[in-house]
């Protein structure tokens, strides 16, 4: 018999209509190479705004990751929400599997929509495709965020035992999760207290397995092999925007270690945020810390204040 009611395919509408409050709509873009976008875009673009664009990580589509977020930053900005390919509505006929095609793909979108300048954020795979962005396009680039996000990690972590899962192949099944004990792994993987996830029923892990990880399983198993294929830091070019570096204390996916190799790669460019008491899902764990550094960075332009709940690590920009 059929389900009659998903819990994930409500809250995906309930998403949905935030963003609409919020005054976006969803539009798609045929790029013509055979790839085709999703992006959620303001209905009317205020000239007197600055541009900002969320990019989403590895996971649900981007209404999930950035619906906490939005509603702080729509009255200062015309704010773009792009489902990254394989994600949401998004996706290529073309063989690409890296960030750089990704970030190609996003900006062929702002293109499309006349954002001629922007800043971004990027969130966890997220942080690739918006520092290859603030790379290629360095004039279409003012200021980026990147938020626990492995850029520097080189091929050779894996082997090392840098990370906490060192095969890619387990990383991969636990990233794009098709069962409900890899969904549970996820889940303890992401958060430095994760939710009691053993008492909740198979059943809406199940759920929400159908509604957001069966489509494009095998692509987006691809993207995660991309990422370490040949990387060495030597090769990793240095952006030269003013950057932000947001990191959870206590990250398991990508070890604060990359967090502090990123800083070092960039020097005066950057500014390392460390939250105490999170995991790889700051934004879910610490939300108020998280939203107080983006409007700090983003809306009044100054370095984010030194708090009992984070550890800064200053540095002034020019």
């Amino acid at each position: 018999m059929s389900r009659c009611f998903s819990f994930t395919e409500a809250k995906n509408w309930c998403h949905r209509s935030t963003f609409t409050k919020l005054g976006l709509r969803s539009t798609i873009t045929d790029i013509k190479d055979g790839t085709v976008m999703h992006c959620w875009v303001p209905n009317v673009p205020a000239d007197t705004k600055p541009n900002l664009l969320l990019i989403h990580g590895l996971g649900a589509n981007a209404l999930w990751q950035w619906v906490d977020v939005i509603r702080h930053f729509t009255p200062c900005f015309n704010v773009y929400v792009p489902d990254l390919v394989f994600f949401g509505e998004s996706f290529t006929t073309r063989p690409e599997r890296n960030e750089s095609f990704q970030a190609q793909c996003v900006m062929r979108v702002m293109e499309a929509y006349s954002v001629r300048k922007l800043s971004l954020v990027g969130l966890s795979y997220g942080g690739f495709v918006g520092y290859c962005i603030a790379a290629q396009y360095k004039e279409a680039v003012e200021r980026v965020v990147l938020c626990c996000s492995g850029i520097c990690m080189e091929e050779k972590d894996l082997r090392e035992g840098v990370f906490t899962v060192s095969d890619l192949e387990e990383a991969a099944s636990i990233l794009v999760p098709l069962k409900p004990d890899k969904l549970r792994e996820l889940v303890g993987f992401t958060f430095y207290r994760p939710p009691p996830v053993v008492l909740i029923p198979d059943c809406f892990f199940i759920d929400f397995i159908d509604a957001m990880c069966r489509d494009y399983v095998e692509e987006k198993k691809e993207l995660i092999r991309a990422i370490p294929k040949d990387r060495k830091l030597l090769d990793v070019p240095k952006i030269t925007q003013p950057t932000l570096i947001i990191w959870g204390e206590n990250d398991r996916i990508f070890p604060l270690e990359l967090g502090h190799r990123l800083k070092r790669h960039l020097w005066d460019n950057a500014h390392l945020a460390v939250i105490k008491n999170a995991g790889h899902a700051v934004n879910v764990e610490r939300p108020k810390e998280y939203i107080k550094l983006l409007k700090s960075f983003l809306i009044d332009r100054q370095l984010p204040p030194e708090t009992a709940q984070l550890q800064i690590f200053k540095t002034t920009f020019d």
